[in-house]
């Protein structure tokens, strides 16, 4: 047998990529669909909702969790598949990070001194830490139950940003609860909530992805 005829042969048996992604999209579906659940029946939106919408900090914080879970979930299919480039995905989760440090570079400009730290420690930080990766917790379920349907060459990365993706979701909705608008608090304890998540996606797909 030719070389080219066995590479020919073997590609046609790793089979198309489309399918996988099918695969990733209902996950994604699913995992959004979990944490509405959720959120709609124990949690809720802002008493004040109708009035924050109107407010440019508000909505801003969904732009940032959006950025987070969709560059995520691309990195996620980029390295579910062996072979795919790791470096373009990489630049693209820099996305959300630099969003949310040039609102806060801009509120820095235009918010009072004293008002520093008031805004950055805010007033819902512990339900931050426990309802992001409460919300998050059956997206991460959704998006690991997708990913053995591929084949992570790093199942413990592939896991984390598992994670990622679910943390974006989670942080979401819980944002639609938050009364914390300001972009320092975001930065204060979004993140930290997103690591619990991240890092339970690594702990569970470093053992559940693996092939």
């Amino acid at each position: 047998m030719k070389t080219d005829d066995l590479i020919a042969m073997l590609a046609n048996d790793a089979g198309p990529i489309r399918p996988f992604r099918s695969v990733l999209a209902l996950s994604f579906g699913a995992a959004v669909v979990a944490a509405a659940i959720l959120f709609f029946v124990a949690i809720g939106v802002r008493p004040d909702f109708q009035e924050a919408m109107q407010s440019g900090r508000f909505l801003f914080k969904f732009v940032v969790t959006a950025a987070l879970a969709s560059t995520a979930l691309w990195s996620v299919f980029r390295l579910s598949r062996p072979g795919l480039a790791r470096s373009y995905p990489g630049l693209l989760m820099m996305l959300a990070p630099a969003l949310l440090l040039g609102a806060v570079a801009v509120e820095l400009t235009w918010l009072p001194e004293e008002q520093w730290l008031p805004s950055l420690i805010g007033e819902n930080a512990m339900f931050c830490l426990t309802l992001i990766p409460l919300l998050s917790a059956g997206p991460l379920a959704c998006i690991l139950a997708g990913l053995r349907q591929g084949a992570p060459s790093d199942p413990g990365l592939a896991g984390a940003l598992a994670g990622l993706v679910a943390s974006g979701i989670g942080a979401s909705f819980y944002a639609a609860n938050c009364t914390d608008d300001s972009p320092l608090f975001v930065l204060a304890w979004y993140p930290i909530a997103a690591s619990i998540v991240t890092g339970a996606g690594f702990l569970i797909g470093r053992r559940l992805l693996r092939w």
